[in-house]
């Protein structure tokens, strides 16, 4: 991913949207003269934190380290050249972690591992050494008193000359690691400097020729170890694992002046909201969702995390960790000559800037994953507004883990796509507890309003299901097929019309099935006829536009109606009425598609079109037997038997997809009827005479009545008549052109450029007979299978 330097230009993060800025008063810590609470927010964290860094170097004499490598012996400190060379004999490419996959590139990582069997430390001396230096890193880190880092040993490595490592991320190779350590052993080695960069900071760590060097740093900080210009670079790689809560132990040297003001911000930012409202922090390191809990954070996010519980207490709010995704959207410019070199003459060049970012075009955060009340971290889906948020160290100064480039398009100008993942803390006003867990996870607030009702709290139910009204609509869309049954049984408890009428309003149609049958018609008995009606037209979509109608799917689950309706007709309470208007409600849309069809011009379109619409028939009718709906059978059995040949392709579907159905049901459903009158439709058009040979007469549909189409109609219609020439302008070509491709004529046109104007050639082609033979056969096929699965003659 190229490196992307930041332009001059100062880019205002938040906010996106307008809102009146806050004057802060004489009792605030610093005067400011207009700032919004949340950013204020922000930067009082920052003079309660911790000092701390991403990462720290400390150095030790090398006396209480033994060490013993198999094959090759104890070895010398400093590292003598022979045996690093033996080291790299006994070793093996070093190989590196990609998601879920371990690869060997030796593009990526070119060094040398031993393997860890091998490797030999005597621990009680090495820990008279390792352990005071780890207890002056975690300081330098920035964790609290009261915190541990220990040191769990993962490899030893080999860097020959020329060596190298590029920029990578470490993942999480054991519960609780939070960082790695370094360890690099004395040597005359040149090069091979280990370079850590976090949040737009940069830490360069060179080898000792005498001393031993310990490098700890943040598991999500992006790291690189450049080329090893002499000699060998021996290292010790450990994972550091961190005992103790260090929000915990930070939350004791709080000042209590700093949370009151912290607090008070909290109140200016909800003031007196009367819809849910949130703010979410965003923390300034990466964490998985493995790896995030208050026990697990970082350096300065520890601390700042104590302050917001502790300010989050003052005002009467909740509090929560999550994992965001920031997606911004950038304009750039391609970066000049001049601007792709670093200044550190030592640097890479493979990480240049190729772009200069210019301002920021749009911000967008989402919530991933937050920890429940149980402190595990639980899948949510929820986006929030720019005025929710803020942050420390801006996003743009952190690494993406994506990223794409977009440039000049012409109508605008080049554009540069990143996406982020960070921590955040999440606070809400207790008063709007539930509400904000309702948004992150819809299923949730369905078995919290359930336990409520269970408890016998079913006021506090109502009230609490009042709540969701303003955000239910697009948060319940989210897994809405596994919400469906819960919000059933939820809308029949509340015993509230209105207020169940809105949990189930974001629901559709096809995510009915036969299991939330009984619980569907509980509903309809409790709250009456017309209620019932008026969500099943919600559900049915009829205030969306036709274009938005899930069309496939509406046919597939109409396929499985007659599933819900034998359920239906089987529920405790009286379902048959409500499966009947189910039935009546889907005929409409369903007939308006037929009839839609019927006028595609194409006919392979029109056909394909009306054969895949005939298992969606099929399952109507089927229905209309479950329910014993005469009056809608008989209307689509009327529908079915109109005599029109492209009909006829819709009824046949129909009949193949329901011919499994039971002769009993089959006749209840007026299938049997159908299939009578495909027989005899199949019949009359097989008593037509076969096309003589020298008959080359072709019909032209219905449309346009120009001049132009009567003269191609008189060429068409002519028996004897197989070419025409027939000299054109470009646009009066094109619209005969048109006419004989939209209807697939079995015409051939061709235009010869000679003369003025041009001559359209038009020659009626052998596929005439072709279709007419193959139309024939299947007629024939139809009919014999119409005689054998129905009967029909």
């Amino acid at each position: 991913m190229p490196h992307v330097r930041l332009g001059r230009t100062p880019v205002p993060r938040y906010p996106r949207r307008p809102r009146t800025a806050e004057p802060y008063g004489p009792d605030s810590r610093v005067m400011v003269a207009k700032v919004f609470p949340r950013d204020r927010f922000a930067s009082l964290l920052v003079e309660g934190a911790t000092p701390g860094s991403f990462s720290a170097r400390r150095t030790a004499r090398p006396d209480e380290l033994r060490l013993e490598v198999t094959g090759v012996g104890p070895i010398t400190l400093p590292v003598p050249v022979r045996q690093a060379k033996e080291l790299c004999l006994i070793s093996r490419p070093a190989r590196f972690g990609k998601g879920e996959q371990t690869l060997l590139d030796a593009k990526v990582r070119d060094t040398w591992q031993v393997p860890k069997s091998r490797v030999k430390i005597d621990k009680r001396q090495w820990n008279a050494t390792l352990r005071p230096v780890l207890e002056r890193l975690r300081a330098d880190l920035g964790l609290p008193d009261g915190c541990e880092l220990t040191a769990e040993f993962h490899a030893m490595l080999v860097y020959a000359p020329g060596q190298f490592f590029a920029p990578h991320q470490d993942s999480e190779k054991a519960d609780g690691m939070i960082g790695t350590l370094v360890v690099t052993l004395p040597s005359a080695a040149t090069g091979g400097v280990l370079v850590v960069e976090h949040a737009g900071q940069t830490a360069t760590y060179r080898s000792s020729k005498e001393s031993l060097s310990f490098v700890a740093f943040y598991a999500d900080c992006r790291h690189h170890v450049r080329p090893v210009a002499s000699g060998y670079r021996v290292v010790l790689t450990y994972n550091l694992l961190l005992k103790g809560d260090p929000v915990a132990a930070a939350a004791g040297r709080a000042d209590p002046g700093l949370v009151a003001e912290l607090a008070g911000c909290l109140d200016r930012h909800f003031g007196d909201s009367d819809e849910p409202a949130r703010l979410v922090y965003l923390l300034d390191h990466e964490y998985t969702q493995r790896g995030l809990g208050w026990a697990r954070l970082k350096g300065d996010d520890a601390s700042r995390a104590a302050l917001v519980r502790a300010a989050a207490h003052a005002a009467d709010c909740e509090v929560t960790l999550a994992l965001a995704e920031v997606h911004e959207q950038w304009s750039a410019e391609d970066a000049e000559p001049w601007e792709r070199w670093d200044d550190d003459d030592e640097a890479e060049t493979e990480d240049d800037g190729d772009y200069v970012l210019q301002e920021l075009i749009e911000s967008t955060t989402s919530l991933d994953c937050w920890l429940d009340e149980g402190d595990e971290a639980t899948p949510t889906s929820l986006i929030v507004y720019d005025d929710e948020v803020c942050a420390t160290t801006p996003t743009a100064d952190l690494s993406p883990h994506a990223s794409s480039y977009e440039g000049y398009m012409g109508n605008y100008g080049n554009t540069l796509e990143r996406w982020y993942r960070r921590a955040a803390i999440v606070v809400w006003p207790r008063r709007w507890a539930f509400a904000i867990r309702a948004q992150a996870s819809p299923a949730w607030a369905l078995d919290r309003l359930a336990d409520l009702i269970r408890a016998g709290d079913a006021a506090e139910a109502r009230h609490a299901a009042a709540m969701l009204a303003s955000f239910w609509s697009k948060a319940a869309k989210t897994n809405a097929e596994q919400l469906l049954g819960k919000a059933l049984a939820v809308a029949h408890d509340l015993d509230e019309p209105g207020t169940s009428a809105m949990l189930l309003a974001p629901f559709q149609i096809e995510m009915l099935d036969r299991s939330h049958a009984a619980a569907l018609a509980r509903v309809a008995v409790r709250y009456g006829d017309s209620w019932t009606r008026e969500l099943v037209d919600v559900w049915f979509g009829r205030d969306r536009p036709a274009y938005l109608a899930p069309q496939q799917q509406r046919a597939v689950w109409l396929e499985s109606l007659p599933a819900v309706c034998d359920a239906l007709r089987e529920a405790p309470e009286a379902g048959v009425p409500v499966g009947r208007l189910l039935s009546d409600a889907a005929w409409t849309p369903l007939r308006e598609s037929v009839d839609r069809m019927l006028r595609y011009p194409a006919p392979s379109h029109r056909h394909a079109a009306l054969s895949e619409l005939g298992p969606a028939v099929a399952g109507l009718l089927l229905s209309t037997a479950s329910l014993a709906a005469a009056d809608l059978r008989d209307e689509m059995v009327a529908f079915l038997s109109v005599d029109d040949d492209d009909l006829l392709v819709c009824a046949m579907s129909a009949l193949r997809a329901a011919h499994s159905a039971s002769r009993d049901t089959r006749a209840a459903a007026g299938l049997d009827v159908v299939s009578r009158h495909c027989a005899a439709r199949l019949a009359t058009r097989l008593a037509r005479p076969i096309r003589s040979t020298d008959d080359w007469s072709i019909e032209l549909p219905e449309g346009c009545h120009c001049e132009l189409c009567q003269t191609l109609d008189l060429f068409l219609a002519d028996e004897a008549r197989r070419s025409f020439e027939w000299p054109l302008a470009e646009q009066r070509r094109r619209h005969v052109h048109a006419r004989i491709d939209q209807h697939e004529l079995p015409v051939r046109h061709q235009t010869r450029r000679s003369g003025r104007p041009y001559t359209l050639v038009l020659t009626k082609t052998e596929a005439l007979f072709a279709r007419e033979r193959e139309a024939r056969q299947r007629d024939q096929t139809d009919l014999a299978w119409l005689g054998r699965t129905f009967n029909a003659r």
